[in-house]
């Protein structure tokens, strides 16, 4: 079953590692779903997600500034066409099995929340929200705090967003449709009108959005004007650029391969 951990504003996040989220990416496919307690189901894109970076997806990576941090990167595509350019980049997940993927890649990640220390904070350029990762935690506004401390001052966040005018907060569970269920968590659902709505209070400014291929995206810029501390990890430090091995794999380090 999935384990269930605590963030700082109190939300749980899912461990996503041994429930039928990892075994589809183990298959490379679905059929996979987040079903609400009404019993209301979302498919996921296992395909897409495992497959290459494709034209939507490069759309988004052309628009990166600087170091980049994935959250929730999931299987990896992001992480690998980003590290085959030679960018700086790291994914955080707390999905072991989309860890391990991801590293095998080529990307470097780490299996931790966003909300748990994370190398470099308050000095990345860029991070992204894809894939429906706006919903990480369930608390909108928390999530775009927490990202602001994350990135530099004037950094980017670009997020996917529901092509249809939804704000909504639900706990939900990954399921298979066939019987299997992991462990239930709190999510939310944002269009752009919403996110946009949300990203103001939380002190973000718009910096632009477009859909293609039946993918909606916004950039904001972070408004923040606060002083990084000295203790932080540059990015780009080996903690990040290089592979680290370990043969039982924990949440503070990178999994590879053994």
């Amino acid at each position: 079953m999935s384990t269930l951990r605590t963030t700082p504003h109190g939300a749980a996040v899912p461990a996503w590692s041994a429930d039928p989220y990892a075994d589809a990416l183990a298959a490379g496919r679905g059929p996979l779903f987040l079903r609400r307690t009404d019993g209301w189901l979302l498919p996921l894109e296992v395909e897409r997600w495992c497959a290459d970076a494709d034209a939507v997806d490069l759309e988004v990576l052309r628009r990166c500034e600087g170091a980049v941090l994935d959250v929730g990167c999931g299987p990896g595509r992001l992480v690998a066409a980003l590290a085959a350019l030679g960018r700086p980049v790291l994914g955080v997940d707390v999905s072991e099995a989309a860890v391990a993927h991801t590293v095998r890649l080529g990307g470097q990640a780490l299996r931790r929340s966003v909300f748990e220390p994370l190398p470099g904070e308050g000095r990345w350029d860029t991070a992204l929200l894809i894939d429906g990762n706006v919903g990480i935690g369930g608390e909108p506004r928390a999530l775009l705090r927490r990202l602001a401390r994350l990135l530099a001052p004037g950094g980017l966040l670009i997020a996917e967003t529901v092509p249809v005018d939804v704000d909504e907060r639900v706990r939900v569970e990954v399921a298979d449709g066939r019987g299997a269920a992991g462990t239930p968590f709190p999510w939310a659902r944002l269009g752009t009108p919403a996110l946009l709505r949300h990203a103001g209070r939380a002190g973000w400014s718009p910096d632009g959005q477009w859909t293609t291929g039946g993918r909606s995206f916004v950039a904001l810029r972070s408004r923040s004007d606060r002083r990084t501390s000295r203790a932080a990890e540059a990015p780009n430090s080996t903690a990040v650029i290089r592979s680290q091995r370990a043969a039982n794999p924990s949440p503070d380090r990178p999994v590879a391969d053994a």
